[in-house]
């Protein structure tokens, strides 16, 4: 094995390290009886003590050594080994030999804070230093620390909570495990990523437990000070201990002592005020009639600031909370117990132990404890120390690995609210029932197959809350059983079944939620009474409600061809029916008086009933990607609002549309066949109030442009792809409320002059046309974006300074186009500037003219008018005829993004070294990027795709093959024969169901699942890839997050 990091170097090293004596095996240890663990450390006089105990050589007889890093400070996610330093030959032969030998970096936190000489710009992060262990798979922490003289070991995953580790883990063999679910496969490569400490982003180890002073600072504040009780001079200053911690203020009765007497100061609800007459004072004062007051002075500014701005937070309370949630600890501290007011205590996330003095079974002496939070703490068992708080009205038990409840649960008679959500619980006591005032129960995301029934005896609960289980039948005569029930969430299980057989009205249950199940077909007429109904993503090909009292019904993503409602749903207010089968609309939803939102996209509509479109209480109506070949005409003013129509067939839109449609402010008819579109009033004299209007992809012309003089308060016009040779200047300028215009793929020469009207224009996209004259639109005050990419451009007039808004200029594809020096220095401060790069290919370069393959982008924002992408695109990748492209898309953050553009290429061409496979590299791609982003990436993160055209290494001279891989919400489509082939998978949620068990496997709580369909633009952005010849797409395989497949192209 080569241990080697990116550009050749050793990756077992470690930053200016100076290698003393002492080597491994030059104190007598011989490098055949390959030691379990050799610590190296740096910096240390190794010629001390090769035969000393005291020494450094003392560890020499077990084969430890250190190389340590004193006060190394790391910048960003850059590697603390450096590539200069390397093991010598012995170690790397020792590493060699085994695959299950390795590195572990182990960091060592200081506690001590910056001195306050050093100023505010001063670093609140620790020093750190590093220690390079070497170690097998099989040394344990216990073995770990009695070689190297310490106590415990600490570990970090994701830059989240500090965790203790047990003295039986073993850290190398943590890391391996780790890499390994990451998705590398190779041993040999996993030990080499192990040894890379760029690797602490992700999974980090500490000799010692990490201090954060802030963290520190609302935990716990002591020292000793000069106090004084009371307002009267008849008590004096004195020299005592004072603890801030909880909702109190501890005073003790001596100096330096807390054997005394302490006197306890609640401040919730009372007052710290600064003392004027001294200097670094404060009064701090308890609440009611009987306050009492204790003044204290401080030794600093620093100290009286830090003091002052924790005791405002806990006198601002209303009520006695305590908040020590993600704060590492293992127990409560010692000093939260002289708190006996606290009514509201948050441990969550946390590693809570139940032993210790501060561990949960001291817990019961909090005399006044109502709420209790110990979330997310990883205890195993329900702690049954929490039955003795006989208080307690509310109790959060969730993510804790609990496997059952203890028949003590009785006891807390008290107890209003019980979340044991993300557990392992399959069964619930008998005894839970006699919590007679339960009123909110937590039971989603365990393994119940089954609705438990003592729920049946919990009369005051009025939620079942089963998101997340096994259930797999639902029995109506169950829930009817259940009276007192009113919602249930049974989202997320693995429904197969409703069985309402011979079955009685239900009128209890007014909120039925069954999403994400396996349901084919659901009878549900006997619940009377629902009102609200989620049955999204299911197999439904039939569904039968009762309509009595139904407002809102969700059942997108089936297979519905007829959905039957008995009676008339007159209540009906919102219905989304999108992603369907339906050729038809049932007659009773044009009889729906007070439906105001219908959703109807996506399914096999080829028209729609008259009455429908002339309803007087439609407001929003989505009927986007059906067979829609007309529409009817409007008969009287309708409150019609939004109207989605996009991606039909339609040649006319009707005559009276926005002359009857007063209220419509949205309108999409892209993807028609339209010739023209209607006008905007009768008269000369318009009352259109629309605000968007989508036109792309029609066949509209110039003369279609006049008739948009009518919508005066129109801010978004896309008009592209179309028949258009001119855009009337006059008309352009009445559009004076303007902010984004599209007109690109039409056939423009130029764009009017007028467009200087339209001030508050930020995005003017007018890519392939024919324009030859740089519009007038560098003088409006608020544009950001300008593509003009495609065009036939020659030169640029600009004014003397360019406005500052201005973001992202687009000028590629201008072949005439040639830019002075003075010209792309004024272009300098634009952030996103693309521009053609000039070819200075000779003859023996003209391999490039040969590719068979093309690339176009293109991209469009969405309501937040910003779009986190950016985008790899090498024609010519590495020594042959190949190419690489990717898309990454950070949602919401820019950073990601541009660094995988960035580095992806770089890193893909190094993976090529070390493996053919493309399964492996493409895999490992992804993996060492992730790695390479450092923090960024655990913070942040990014949705990737990445293409990789090359020939096979069985065949260089032959077909070529398209490989892709991708990550996220992020997709590869062939475009075959006019029909979409899918290359790749869309990892989230809602459309992998491997990726949703696996969240469902490790108990993460699902509160939503965002799948979005509506009628508005959203973001997206893709890249076009032409080539000749496409063959079948072979799958190579992939991961748990990152999909590889390979297509052959043809290479003529």
């Amino acid at each position: 094995m080569t241990m080697e990091d990116e550009d050749g170097s050793a990756a077992l090293s470690a930053r200016n390290i100076q290698r003393k004596a002492g080597g491994v095996g030059g104190n007598g240890v011989c490098i055949d009886r390959q030691p379990d663990t050799v610590v190296h450390q740096a910096g240390l006089n190794h010629t001390a003590g090769r035969g000393s105990r005291s020494g450094p050589g003392a560890h020499s007889a077990t084969g430890i050594r250190v190389l340590k890093q004193r006060n190394m400070k790391r910048n960003g996610s850059r590697s603390c080994v450096t590539r200069k330093s390397r093991f010598g030959s012995r170690e790397r032969d020792w590493l060699k030999g085994d695959t299950q030998r390795g590195c572990v970096c182990l960091y060592r936190g200081t506690a001590e804070p910056p001195p306050p000489s050093s100023g505010p710009q001063a670093s609140s992060n620790p020093q750190t230093d590093l220690q390079l262990v070497l170690c097998s798979t099989s040394t344990t922490v216990e073995e770990l620390c009695a070689q190297r003289d310490g106590q415990e070991l600490y570990i970090q995953l994701h830059g989240d909570l500090v965790r203790r580790m047990d003295s039986s883990e073993r850290p190398l063999q943590m890391v391996y495990d780790y890499l390994t679910s990451m998705g590398y496969a190779d041993l040999t490569r996993v030990q080499h990523e192990a040894a890379n400490s760029d690797l602490s982003c992700l999974i980090r180890f500490y000799s010692e437990r990490p201090v954060n002073a802030d963290q520190q600072e609302r935990t716990l504040l002591k020292g000793v000070f000069s106090v004084r009780k009371g307002k009267t001079q008849l008590h004096k200053w004195a020299e005592r201990q004072v603890i801030l911690c909880g909702t109190c203020l501890i005073v003790a009765s001596v100096k330096d002592s807390l054997t005394g007497k302490m006197h306890i100061l609640p401040l919730v609800g009372g007052k710290v005020e600064e003392v004027k007459r001294r200097q670094h004072c404060l009064m701090f004062s308890s609440a009611g009639s009987q306050a009492q007051t204790y003044f204290v002075n401080f030794d600093s500014l620093t100290e009286y600031q830090r003091w002052h701005r924790q005791a405002s937070k806990v006198v601002s309370q209303t009520v006695s909370v305590v908040d020590l949630s993600c704060y590492s600890l293992e127990t409560v501290p010692e000093y939260l117990f002289y708190c006996q007011d606290i009514t509201h205590l948050n441990l969550r996330h946390n590693f809570m132990n139940l032993q210790g003095p501060g561990g949960l079974l001291n817990l019961p002496r909090f005399s006044q404890l109502k709420s209790l939070n110990l979330s997310h703490n990883r205890l195993g068992v329900f702690p049954d120390c929490v039955c003795e708080i006989l208080t307690l009205t509310e109790l959060n038990l969730s993510c804790n690995k609990i496997h059952a409840i203890p028949e003590q649960i009785s006891n807390l008679q008290s107890l209003q609210t019980l979340s044991l959500d993300g557990n392992h619980l399959d069964s619930l006591p008998e005894e839970l029932g006699d919590l007679s005032q339960l009123n909110s129960l937590g039971l989603s995301f365990n393994d119940f197959s089954h609705i438990p029934a003592v729920l049946e005896r919990l009369s005051t609960v009025d939620k079942l809350a089963m998101a997340g289980n096994r259930v797999e039948s639902l029995d109506l005569c169950t829930l009817i059983r259940m009276s007192h029930l009113r919602n249930v969430d049974l989202r997320l299980n693995s429904l197969r079944w409703v069985k309402s057989e011979a079955l009685t009205g239900m009128s209890q249950v007014t909120q039925l939620d069954l999403r994400d199940n396996l349901l084919d077909s659901a009878d549900l007429s006997s619940m009377c009474n629902l009102e609200t109904l989620h049955c999204q993503r299911n197999q439904l090909g039939t569904l039968t409600l009762s309509g009595f009292t139904l407002r809102t019904l969700h059942a997108s993503s089936n297979r519905l061809t007829t959905v039957n409602l008995y009676p008339v749903p007159n209540q009906l207010t919102h219905m989304d029916l999108s992603q369907n089968l339906l050729e038809y609309l049932p007659d009773w939803i044009c009889d729906c008086r007070k439906i105001e939102v219908l959703d109807i996209t996506h399914n096999l509509l080829s028209e729609l009933p008259s009455r429908l479109f002339n309803s007087l209480s439609l407001r929003r109506l989505l009927t986007g990607n059906n067979r829609l070949q007309r529409l009817p005409d409007l008969l009287d003013h309708v409150p019609l609002e939004v109207l989605d129509l996009q991606h039909n067939k339609l040649k006319e839109l009707p005559e009276s549309l926005f002359c009857k449609a007063l209220n419509l402010k949205y309108l999409n008819a892209s993807a028609n066949a339209l010739e023209s579109i209607p006008p905007s009033s009768q008269s000369e004299e318009s009352l259109s109030t629309l605000q968007e209007l989508y036109l792309s992809g029609n066949n509209l012309n110039e003369n279609c442009a006049a008739l948009l003089v009518g919508h005066r308060n129109l801010h978004v016009l896309h008009m592209a792809y179309n028949q258009l040779l001119s855009f009337p200047a006059s008309k352009l300028s009445k559009l004076e409320l303007l902010e984004e215009l599209n007109l690109s793929g039409n056939k423009l020469k130029s764009v009017p002059s007028t467009v200087s009207s339209c001030k508050r224009l930020h995005t003017l996209i007018a890519h392939s046309n024919h324009l030859t004259v740089f519009p007038e639109i560098l003088s409006l005050p608020e544009i950001k974006l300008v593509d003009l990419s495609c065009n036939e451009l020659t030169e640029i007039q600009l004014p003397e300074s360019l406005p500052p808004t201005l973001q992202e200029l687009d000028l590629t594809g201008n072949s005439n186009l040639i830019l002075e020096h003075k010209t792309l220095n004024l272009f300098s401060h634009i952030t996103t500037l693309k521009l053609d790069q000039k070819s200075t290919a000779t003859l023996g370069d003209s391999l490039s003219s040969s590719c068979p393959w093309n690339h176009g982008y293109s991209e469009m924002t969405g309501q937040r008018n910003k779009l986190c992408v950016s985008v790899l695109a090498v024609d010519r990748f590495g020594d042959g005829v190949e190419a690489c492209y990717g898309i990454f898309d950070g949602d919401r953050n820019e950073e990601v993004p541009r660094l995988l553009q960035c580095t992806m290429g770089d890193v893909l061409c190094e993976e090529l070294q070390h493996s053919s496979l493309d399964s492996v590299y493409m895999c490992n791609t992804f993996l060492t990027s992730h790695r390479k982003l450092g923090m960024a990436g655990q913070k942040l993160g990014a949705s990737a795709l990445l293409c990789y055209i090359h020939h096979e290494a069985t065949d260089s001279g032959g077909y070529l093959s398209l490989t892709v891989a991708n990550v996220g919400t992020c997709q590869a489509i062939l475009c075959r024969n006019g029909q979409p082939v899918q290359l790749s998978k869309v990892y989230s949620l809602e459309s992998c169901h491997e990726e949703m068990e696996r969240v469902k496997l490790n108990k993460a709580i699902i509160t939503e699942i965002s799948w979005d369909f509506i009628g508005q633009q959203s973001e997206w952005s893709h890249m076009l890839l032409s080539s000749v010849g496409l063959l079948l797409p072979v799958s190579v395989g992939a991961s748990e997050t990152v999909g590889a497949h390979r297509v052959p192209l043809s290479a003529g």
